[in-house]
């Protein structure tokens, strides 16, 4: 059985150390699956048996069908990655993947991140997003949607318009940097750049779950599942669980502070 089906029910009730602990799980398959518990509790920093605890937690009768259900997750993507096809998975499926997708991306973040970003949307900061490639076009909704929302959002569409924009950041600024596999070298330097200014802005990334520079050096990373699609030598993959991340947070930020900002009435069921 695949791991997300397994732990999915389990994870709004994780506690904040323990959705540190289901990040670096996600983040570190490859390396978790031949590890012992012992290894493993000593690279998150908690003792052997907090991390069968949290085993248990997420749906998992001990360490030995956890790291079982890993290795059938990973060999699965694997086999995936091998396939002679633009997509990872047979088309048939894909309908099923594609869903699964957007559902996993959304349900594993914890409420309590969703808070601490809407918090700071609450004090009406100049918004930046910065992203290349196909993620650009998710980026072109997302920037319409947050300004309809009230915000004053910054979008440089180009290198050197986002060379100028990353000298513009000023401290109380959220940036948010849309890149599916958290490497590229031009955001990369960006980002650096961001975090050792004396105005060091809050930066939000939202890149595939696995283990990433960009991801490692934010603030905040939003992680999303899909599956890869090249066509013509060019990635292609979907970024609909960016645009799915990126409503969830501006949804979240209405529902926390549409009474004050927007002057929104919650309905009540009768």
């Amino acid at each position: 059985m695949n791991f997300f089906e397994i732990v999915n029910a389990h994870l709004s009730s994780l506690t904040k150390n323990e959705q540190e602990l289901f990040d670096y799980v996600v983040k570190n398959m490859d390396k978790i699956k031949n590890q012992s518990i012992r290894e493993v509790a000593s690279e998150t920093y908690v003792s052997t048996a907090t991390f069968l605890r949290f085993v248990k937690k997420i749906g998992f009768v001990g360490f030995s069908e956890f790291t079982t259900v890993i290795k059938y997750t990973v060999l699965n993507n694997d086999q995936d990655e091998t396939k002679p096809s633009p997509f990872t998975v047979e088309q048939s499926d894909y309908r099923e993947e594609y869903l699964k997708n957007i559902t996993e991306s959304v349900r594993v973040i914890p409420i309590s991140k969703l808070h601490d970003i809407t918090s700071r949307l609450a004090k009406h900061p100049k918004v930046f997003l910065f992203a290349k490639g196909i993620s650009k076009h998710a980026a072109e909704y997302i920037n319409y949607l947050y300004t309809m929302a009230g915000f004053e959002v910054e979008y440089p569409r180009d290198h050197d318009f986002r060379q100028l924009a990353v000298k513009q950041v000023k401290r109380d600024d959220i940036v948010f940097f849309l890149t599916y596999n958290g490497q590229d070298g031009e955001l990369l330097e960006m980002v650096k750049t961001l975090i050792n200014t004396q105005n060091r802005p809050y930066l939000i990334s939202i890149t595939e779950a696995d283990n990433n520079t960009i991801q490692n050096l934010s603030d905040v990373n939003l992680y999303l599942f899909t599956d890869e699609v090249q066509v013509n030598g060019i990635e292609i993959s979907s970024r609909i669980s960016t645009i799915a991340l990126m409503e969830l947070v501006l949804y979240q930020y209405i529902e926390d502070y549409g009474g004050r900002d927007f002057n929104f009435v919650k309905r009540h069921g009768h």
